[in-house]
């Protein structure tokens, strides 16, 4: 049996897969656990009637389990982990949560209009942090498998390269090697090719939140 899965739509483009790193956290785990599943895409700013009849409040993504419509990813995540535990995808509690401060980071540096504010900084740091965690345990994030911790983390930071790339001409430096190796290792993942959205999605979707 498959699971239903609403995800977002692209930004002008309601086929195709849009920009939500959340979506994609969820279609990352459904693949890797390789469990059979059936797309809806939800033009976000058309919601179809039967999407807000089954999710009043309108966000994605959500899952169909037992008849029932369940969104929040980390409550997705959880109960794919429960209903398919194999193969594992649970980090060792010590490494749950590294790397949970790069996408706000991110977000305030991109949305950062002063170049004095210390978001830039505030971003390297957390970087670094993970370059030095990476050094130590890698190559993921708890070692050789990788856990939902990744699967939560690679959408993320291929937003923060192609927007961060696009709107601040900004790259992640170069000496962050063990950095650069983890995110080429997550990005060429089968599983992260099948569910990525276009770069020009992702442009798209920040558009409004940059010059707003």
């Amino acid at each position: 049996m498959a699971y239903e899965v609403a995800a977002k739509a692209a930004v002008g483009s309601p086929d195709v897969l849009g920009d939500c790193p959340f979506s994609q956290r969820v279609l990352l785990t459904l693949e890797e656990k390789k469990v059979p599943h059936k797309l809806h895409l939800i033009n976000l700013s058309e919601k179809p009637q039967w999407f807000l009849e089954v999710n009043p409040e309108g966000k994605v993504p959500v899952v169909k389990f037992d008849d029932k419509w369940v969104s929040d990813s980390d409550v997705l995540v959880g109960i794919l982990e429960e209903k398919h535990p194999e193969p594992s995808l649970t980090p060792p509690p010590e490494f749950a949560s590294v790397g949970s401060k790069i996408f706000g980071a991110f977000v305030k540096f991109l949305k950062s209009k002063d170049p004095s504010d210390g978001s830039e900084q505030a971003l390297l740091d957390e970087l670094k942090a993970l370059d030095e965690h990476l050094k130590a345990h890698g190559p993921y994030i708890a070692g050789e498998k990788i856990t939902s911790v990744d699967l939560s983390l690679a959408p993320k930071l291929y937003h923060l390269d192609v927007a961060l790339g696009h709107f601040k001409k900004w790259t992640v430096p170069a000496s962050l090697t063990h950095f650069h190796k983890y995110k080429e290792l997550l990005f060429s993942r089968e599983s992260f090719q099948k569910t990525k959205p276009t770069k020009e999605h992702v442009i798209a979707g920040w558009e409004p939140k940059v010059n707003a």
